[in-house]
């Protein structure tokens, strides 16, 4: 194969753009929720709204904002508090310049705020103002250790703290930050008698030599919060009334005209004797993307660009997401309502439509066919089928609904979902033996032919016993051996949530708590492998029921308990292992069929409603709440059926668009607008490439015909093409494992590897035969082009490669080139 010859090097430099065709999404949040309140005052069509609408202060330490938000008569909305004047009647209340209301005694005032010619009153209440109230460890103390930094991860809440003093991170244990400040050092860190000489002020002060610098000044509310509890004896006097019960933040959502626009946010903490205190200076801001959206260290949000992002609030380890969006400031927008095929296409229309986004049209039969062939098969569509596809008369959505239902139905379609099961599941000699191996991949094979539900097929895993090789879900326990491995394994497979972060300590932005990883792991305490009698064959029972685990920290027993409850909650008086698996596929479980029907999504669009999709959390909120919902309740209504899912979504239009973008969505990553290009897996390319060139590859212990697809796990082969292209290890049950990047490295060995040229020369190969067999040029084109694109050439594609052959004596050389120029090209290497 003459790879220097200049026409195709031409050739290829039309089709190499495929390096460039990799784009890392970004976060997409949820659709506004309607306003909280009315507002109080309105001038003509434009008005003021004040949140909240009446205020109630119950302590002299405690000051209260509002938000002054401008309502105007076409339904946009604009942020006004920094702008706003206010001004009060009284001596009750005072109002600083930045707007923090501050009470001065017990009674009602009236509050105007002013901005943009209008006005709006609000109430403020004042009561205890006199009445002594001492300072809380809990709820005033560490608020401000959480403030300053003092307990984040490159300070005192490191692993190993910081010069000697640790912290929990993030203030996620309060018992023990107490014992390390007021035992550790033999209290030196506290002066009782005289405050301001205790080292916790001295050293944020600067006025002793602290490594983390200025904290905070002497005359702030901090220092003097602080030096006051220090005077009433430093007590841990509110262990559990000085908890956060609830934290409410405003607004739940920002929508943004244009960018450039910003909005502030006020948090309020509620607790358990039903107060409500503004801690809005206290909490801690961040933003999931800082190029779209920053946060300052107040909660004030500024628009930076078009796009979307979410700034996660966080105080006392509650947490609580804000989706922001800000829309472009390019004019003419129009919706043009396409057709709608199912309730997936009305739930993408309805945000798209928000967003000023208008959708891609319908992809050709020639790309649709190309795609779903590889998503539901892994396999490209033969010369012959896609001939009697696209020469069909058929109206195209009758004719791709049929062609779904054949895919579906294929044992393609086995071997490609078994692959990925496979890899998730951790198929793996390395683990398993060889015999294992065999035995798992099987099982996994049968269970998708028989199209098992999935809820079912997740219990069989999950209570597997016995021995692997006659009962082989049991290697699920072989490859996650460790009580707590398989808790994890599990939580991530069909959860989606990630537990790891818990094992040490309470995770340090989610829910999860250290207690919770405990009570999970509790379920497969008692699980044990013993060996079996044939040679590498293990066997999976439970030990006595009363088998428990401890908690690593304290000491004592953990009960086996669900970090979140059910309405199907299980009996307890069932096996352990049991309760667990009814527990995890009870269709009241809030994430198991959330979570798959968000992977199968993921699949067909090249990433999921919520990305990654084994990372469920409340700091990753979905793109589409609604559809993702809707999905699952369809899920739920097939009794778990993995197929209608993905017939539901196959039928869509929303799968069924052009990966051709326009000008109102070509920076749409997230919305699914558009379909995206996906860079074909290890396997797929391989076995695209025999496919397209009709060439075979021997892969070592295995008979012929035998496909990538195929492929028990990842030791065969090893070393080569299929890892090279991002084949995972399978010693992870993270999707993250399958790479689908692009490198160097691969253009490389497409360009110059003894893959591509010994299948492209195969002498029993498609060039050798349709030049042995007299094709003539016209037709020879047509073929590669059908082999290797999914679609005829184009009339100046034709006429170039007609023009090309005809060139030269080695006419079978130059058939060579031609297809190892399209094998090269973006039409090939990826699904469009």
């Amino acid at each position: 194969m003459n790879i220097k010859n200049s026409k195709i090097a031409l050739l290829f430099l039309l089709a190499s753009p495929w390096l460039l065709a990799a784009a890392t999404p970004r976060s997409a949040r949820p659709p506004a929720a309607a306003p909280r309140h009315a507002s109080d005052r309105a001038h003509g069509k434009r008005q003021l709204e004040i949140q909240p609408p009446e205020i109630v202060i119950t302590s002299p330490r405690e000051v209260r904002r509002v938000l002054v938000t401008l309502r105007e008569t076409d339904g946009t909305s604009r942020d006004l508090t920094g702008t706003a004047q206010f001004k009060t009647t009284g001596d009750v209340v005072r109002v600083d310049p930045s707007g923090v209301i501050h009470p001065v005694k017990d009674g009602i005032a009236a509050v105007e705020a002013t901005a943009e010619g209008l006005s709006s009153r609000f109430a403020v209440t004042v009561r205890g103002f006199n009445q002594s109230q001492p300072v809380g460890f809990v709820k005033d103390v560490m608020p401000i250790l959480g403030k300053t930094g003092c307990n984040n991860g490159v300070c005192h809440g490191s692993a190993k703290g910081k010069n000697g003093f640790k912290l929990s991170l993030r203030g996620y244990d309060a018992a023990f930050d107490y014992a390390m400040l007021i035992n550790d050092l033999w209290g030196r860190r506290f002066n009782r008698a005289d405050p301001e000489q205790s080292l916790i002020l001295l050293k944020p002060t600067t006025k002793v030599a602290h490594g983390g610098g200025l904290r905070f000044t002497a005359d702030s509310p901090y220092y003097k919060t602080i030096a006051g509890w220090i005077a009433q004896g430093a007590p841990l006097n509110d262990e559990k009334t000085g908890v956060v019960t609830v934290l409410d933040v405003m607004p739940p959502e920002i929508f943004m005209s244009n960018p450039g626009l910003s909005q502030q946010i006020i948090v309020l903490a509620h607790y358990p004797d039903g107060s409500v205190r503004d801690v809005t200076s206290e909490a801690v801001y961040s933003s999931s993307a800082a190029a779209v959206a920053e946060v300052s260290e107040t909660g004030l949000v500024k628009s930076l660009r078009k796009g979307e992002a979410t700034i996660l609030v966080r105080y006392q380890g509650l947490f609580t997401p804000v989706g922001i969006t800000a829309l472009s400031e390019k004019q003419g927008f129009q919706w043009a309502q396409l057709p709608q095929y199912n309730f997936i296409d009305k739930l993408i229309d309805a945000k798209l439509k928000r967003l000023r986004i208008l959708p891609s049209p319908i992809c050709t039969d020639a790309e649709f066919i190309r795609r779903v062939s590889l998503d539901v098969t892994g396999q490209i569509p033969g010369v012959e089928d896609l001939r009697d596809f696209l020469s069909d008369p058929t109206p195209s959505r009758i004719k791709r609904t049929k062609l779904v239902e054949k895919l579906l139905a294929s044992s393609e379609y086995v071997d490609h979902w078994s692959l990925k099961w496979g890899d998730l599941l951790q198929v793996n000699r390395r683990f398993l033996r060889e015999k294992g191996v065999w035995a798992y991949q099987n099982w996994i094979r049968q269970s998708i032919a028989d199209n098992k539900p999935y809820d079912q097929f997740v219990r069989e895993i999950m209570l597997a016993s016995g021995s692997t090789f006659r009962n082989p879900p049991a290697n699920y326990y072989r490859v996650a051996r460790e009580p707590k491995v398989a808790m994890e394994t599990a939580s991530q497979l069909f959860l989606g949530v990630r537990m790891m972060c818990a094992q040490c300590h309470d995770h340090p932005f989610e829910p999860w708590t250290q207690k919770n990883y405990y009570q999970m792991t509790a379920f497969f305490g008692g699980i044990a492998l013993k060996e079996g009698a044939d040679a590498g064959e293990e066997v999976v029972y439970d030990k006595r029921q009363d088998y428990e685990v401890k908690h690593p920290k304290y000491g004592y027993i953990v009960p086996a308990s669900f970090p979140f409850a059910s309405p199907a909650h299980p009996d307890p008086q069932a096996q352990r292992r049991e309760q667990f698996a009814a527990w995890l596929t009870s269709r009241q479980n809030p994430y198991f069929a959330v979570s798959i029907s968000n992977r199968i999504w993921s699949y067909f669009f090249g990433r999921g409603i919520i990305d990654p999709v084994d990372d469920l959390r409340p700091s990753n909120p979905s793109s589409n709440p609604a559809l993702l919902n809707a999905l699952a309740d369809e899920l739920k209504r097939s009794n778990f059926d993995l197929k209608q899912l993905m017939r539901v979504i196959l039928n869509s239009r929303a799968y069924q668009s052009s990966f051709r973008t326009n000008e109102w969505n070509q920076d749409d990553e997230v919305n699914f607008s558009h379909q995206r290009p996906r860079r074909l897996s290890a396997e797929q390319l391989l076995d695209a490439v025999t496919r397209a060139t009709e060439s075979r590859i021997k892969f070592d212990g295995l008979p012929e015909p035998f496909r990538a697809q195929q492929l028990p796990d990842p030791h065969v082969a090893e070393g080569g093409f299929l890892d090279l292209f991002g084949r995972p290890a399978r010693e992870s049950p993270c999707e993250c494992e399958r790479r689908g990047d692009i490198s160097l490295g691969q253009a490389l060995n497409l360009v110059n590897g003894g893959t591509l040229a010994d299948a492209i020369a195969d002498p029993r190969g498609r060039v050798a035969r349709l030049i042995l067999s007299g094709t003539d040029n016209r037709k020879l084109i047509d073929e590669l082009y059908l082999a290797a694109y999914g679609r005829p050439p184009e009339a100046e594609e034709a006429r170039r490669g007609v023009e090309y052959l005809q060139r030269g004596r080695n006419r079978a050389e130059r058939a060579q080139d031609l297809l190892w120029a399209l094998l090269n090209s973006p039409g090939f290497l990826f699904n469009r």
